[in-house]
């Protein structure tokens, strides 16, 4: 008898919570625990207060894209700051939103699923609302749900390359030439008529999301059909070393003119799929130094773990020692070095440039606090080589950098990013 078996790369027993009441912050846990595996600290307060200021300020519906970082914590932090809307890529993302809050609209915005998947989205789970980019996929969600007469369709369009770090225009998207077909398509299965598409990550140039639009509005004319919904996607940037984004308010006015130049019917639905600009500063890395060799530092933590941003695609993070392992205290003048860091497998590749900046005096034993690692962190990590454990924890002080525009903890706009309690 044939015998079949599901795994996953990192179970759930292989995290466990470890500090069920929250620590005031990194540098306590870390003084209280002195952790010898990778430890996610998880900033609640910072999520519910970047939620808010989503919810808040963008002139339509907030939808969180789940891939980024669809830990059940994150996910209550930001539906405690607002956000009712989740934009999920696949089944498992909807069943777990759907088992935290009944009362979540999900929408399944990835262009490309199985029929399979859909049927059981819609009769299970309750969604509505699919993303598509080509005919044959329109074909697939009508039959997948009987020809159902409450669907939202919103076709994916491609966008030209723009100012941001990952280009998102290769793979999904129908081109401007193939719009007004598609969406003549959509219209006549489709109870909701949307249009939508995605700038880019980390997008620098708040004047992409209008150029976008104005494309959006171009292909909407040619169809000549009414249209509901328009979703301008995430790629909302924030900071990092080095990196100062535009004010989150520079974004939300160009697409406020956008949208309004499109002269749509009044109602006409507007969304946004932010993703890393709502969780990234939500956590943090905590790693242990297992060697030193010059300004090579050997962490327990690496790409194949909570930092494959920092591998190939060469992602800086803040950085600082959180606590000198033989108590001593952390210097303040004796200089900084940037570091490049090896991960713990046997791979050579495991490898993350950086530099990261940290006092030149760090060594073996000590630990290092990673920043903005809330986006894309521990939901990429897998099992390879057997380092598959990471603590995780719950802390109550500020991140290590602060983006322009989110709300500080007073419930004012942040000016510039500032790394705080660093020595870099």
């Amino acid at each position: 008898m044939l015998k079949v078996r599901s795994r996953v790369a990192v179970g759930p027993l292989r995290r466990p919570v470890i500090a069920p009441i929250p620590l005031s912050s990194v540098d306590a846990l870390v003084e209280e625990l002195r952790p010898a595996e990778p430890m996610i600290a998880i900033r609640p307060r910072t999520l519910r207060r970047t939620a808010e200021t989503f919810v808040q300020t963008f002139p339509g519906d907030v939808l969180y894209a789940v891939k980024c970082n669809p830990e059940p914590t994150v996910l209550r932090a930001l539906w405690r700051g607002g956000v009712r809307h989740f934009d999920c890529a696949s089944l498992q993302e909807i069943r777990t939103v759907r088992s935290l809050f009944v009362d979540a609209k999900i929408h399944y915005m990835h262009p490309i699923k199985m029929p399979a998947a859909i049927r059981q989205a819609y009769a299970e789970f309750g969604v509505r609302d699919f993303s598509v980019d080509s005919a044959e996929e329109i074909e697939k969600v009508v039959a997948a749900t009987d020809g159902a007469d409450d669907l939202g369709i919103y076709v994916r369009l491609a966008m030209p390359k723009g100012q941001t770090v990952y280009d998102l225009s290769g793979k999904f998207g129908a081109d401007a030439a193939e719009m007004p077909a598609l969406l003549r398509q959509a219209r006549a299965a489709a109870k909701v008529l949307g249009v939508c598409f995605h700038v880019g990550s980390q997008c620098m140039e708040p004047a992409v999301y209008e150029r976008a639009l104005d494309l959006a509005g171009r292909v909407i004319a040619e169809a000549g059909v009414a249209i509901d919904g328009i979703d301008v996607g995430g790629g909302f940037p924030v900071s990092y070393p080095d990196v100062t984004p535009p004010a989150l308010e520079l974004y939300f006015a160009a697409i406020r003119r956008g949208f309004a130049k499109l002269e749509l019917a009044p109602g006409t639905r507007l969304w946004c799929e932010p993703g890393r600009a709502l969780v990234a500063a939500g956590a943090s890395l905590v790693v242990q130094v297992e060697a030193r060799r010059g300004d090579v530092l050997y962490i327990n933590d690496g790409v194949y773990g909570s930092l494959s941003d920092a591998g190939v695609p060469k992602w800086r993070f803040p950085a600082r020692v959180a606590r000198k392992a033989d108590g001593s205290p952390l210097s303040a003048d004796g200089g900084t070095t940037g570091f490049a860091f090896y991960g713990p497998t046997c791979d050579s590749a495991d490898f993350m440039q950086g530099p990261f900046t940290l006092p030149s005096d760090v060594k073996t034993g000590d630990w290092i606090e990673l920043g903005q690692l809330g986006a894309y962190g521990a939901c990429l990590r897998t099992a390879f080589n057997g380092f598959d454990r990471t603590l995780m924890t719950e802390v109550r002080d500020e991140p290590l950098l602060s983006t322009p525009g989110h709300l500080d903890d007073q419930g004012t706009n942040t000016g510039n990013p500032v790394v705080t309690n660093a020595l870099a």
